[in-house]
C-alpha cells in the first residue's frame, strides 16, 4: 500500500539535523539567472594511476556529457552551475559519525568501490581522488534540488548514488545524495512531500532504507528483480515496486513504465521528484542485464519529464549507473531530446 504523506509535513527535525542544515553553504553557490539549470564540475571525474578502470562504471562519463553538450552548440560551459563540496558537517545531516569515520579506513573504501586494490592506498589519497569527487557530486545533487524548485528543473550531471544509506555504503555509492537532497529540500524550501523515481537497472536499496518511516517521500523503483543488490528488506519500503527481468526488451520497458507512473501519480502528489535516471538498463550493459535501445532510454526520460513538467511538479535529475563507454552518448543524446522537446531550456529560459 502506498504511504500517505501526512497534513502536517512529516516527522519534525531534531534541532541538530535542522541546524547542519541551515548552516551549510550549499545552497549558495552561483545559481544565478545566467546560468542554465545544468550542475556540474570538473572535479567530478575520478582518475588515479588507472585504478578507476579496475571496476566497470565509467568513472570519466560525467565530463564527457557535458563535452559532447558543448561540442554540439547546445551548452555554454560559462553558464554551466558549479556545486560546493559537501562538507562533513553537511553529511551528518544523513550519515552517522561511525560510517563517516570508517571511511578513512582504506578496506572500507575500497569494499564500497568494488576495486580491491584501493585497499592498499593511503586515506589522504583516497580521500583526494575519490571521496573530494563524490563529496563534490553530492554537493551537486542539493544544489540541483533548490534550482529545481526555483526553476521547475534542474539535472546534476552526476549523483545517483542509490546503494548508500546513513549508515552503510556500497556498489561504487559512497555518500547518499538522494537522501541529502530530499532532506535540504525539505528544511529549506516551502515542500512537504517528495517522490523519487528510480529507473537505474538496481535496486535503490539506500534510500529506501533512509526514507524506510517517512510519509513524506513516495519511492517509485523499476529495477532488474535479478541482479545486485538483492535487498529484500528495502523492498519492503518501496510504495510502487515493479520488477523486471533480464532482458526486458524497449517496447516492454516502455509499456509497464507509463502504466505504472500513471497509477503512481494518481496514488501521490508530489512538491518535488527526483529522477534517478541510470543508463545501466541499455542493452548490452553487463551488470544491468536489460536490453533497452538508446532510443527507449531518450524516450523514457521524456516520459518522466512530461509526467512533472505536465503537472508543474519541479523534478531534479541524476545520471546514477551506466557501465558502458557509451552511457555518456546516451545521456548527452537524451538531455539534446529534453530541450528540442522543450521539456528543459539549456539557453536558459523556463
Amino acid at each position: 500500500m502506498a504511504k500517505q504523506a501526512s497534513s502536517s509535513g512529516g516527522a519534525v527535525y531534531d534541532a541538530q539535523r535542522l541546524a547542519r542544515i541551515k548552516a551549510s553553504k550549499l545552497y549558495d553557490s552561483n545559481a544565478s539567472p545566467g546560468k542554465v539549470p545544468v550542475v556540474y564540475s570538473a572535479v567530478y571525474n575520478i582518475a588515479f594511476l588507472g585504478l578507476e578502470k579496475l571496476h566497470p562504471f565509467d568513472s570519466s562519463k560525467w565530463g564527457r556529457v557535458c563535452e559532447l553538450l558543448i561540442q554540439k552548440g547546445e551548452l555554454e560551459s560559462r553558464r554551466i552551475m558549479e556545486p560546493g563540496e559537501a562538507t562533513k558537517e553537511d553529511l551528518l545531516v544523513v550519515h552517522t559519525p561511525e560510517y563517516l569515520e570508517s571511511l578513512k579506513r582504506s578496506y572500507v573504501a575500497a569494499s564500497i568501490l568494488e576495486v580491491p586494490p584501493v585497499a592498499l592506498l593511503p586515506y589522504c589519497i583516497i580521500r583526494s581522488k575519490v571521496l573530494v569527487p563524490f563529496r563534490k557530486q553530492v554537493g551537486g545533487s542539493v544544489l540541483a534540488g533548490k534550482v529545481a524548485y526555483e526553476r521547475g528543473w534542474a539535472i546534476n550531471v552526476g549523483g545517483g548514488f542509490h546503494h548508500c544509506c546513513g549508515y552503510r555504503g556500497g556498489g561504487f555509492c559512497v555518500y547518499a545524495d538522494i537522501t541529502l537532497c530530499i532532506h535540504f529540500a525539505f528544511a529549506n524550501l516551502n515542500i512537504s512531500r517528495a517522490m523519487i523515481v528510480d529507473l537505474d537497472a538496481h535496486q535503490g536499496n539506500g534510500h529506501e532504507r533512509d526514507f524506510a518511516d517517512d510519509d513524506r517521500v513516495f519511492i517509485f523503483d523499476m529495477y532488474n528483480r535479478d541482479i545486485y543488490p538483492l535487498d529484500y528488506e528495502a523492498k519492503r519500503w518501496i510504495d510502487r515496486r515493479v520488477e523486471i527481468s533480464s532482458g526486458t526488451r524497449t517496447d516492454s520497458y516502455l509499456t509497464r513504465l507509463k502504466q505504472e507512473l500513471e497509477e503512481a501519480f494518481q496514488a501521490f502528489a508530489p512538491d518535488l521528484l527526483v529522477y534517478n535516471a541510470g543508463t545501466d538498463i541499455l542493452e548490452g550493459d553487463p551488470l544491468g542485464r536489460l536490453e533497452v535501445s538508446p532510443e527507449g532510454v531518450k524516450e523514457r526520460d521524456e516520459i518522466v519529464f512530461s509526467f512533472a513538467r505536465q503537472r508543474n511538479i519541479p523534478i531534479v535529475m541524476l545520471t546514477s549507473g551506466g557501465y558502458m563507454r557509451s552511457s555518456a552518448g546516451v545521456i548527452a543524446e537524451s538531455i539534446s531530446n529534453l530541450h528540442s522537446k522543450k521539456l528543459i531550456d539549456l539557453a536558459g529560459v523556463n
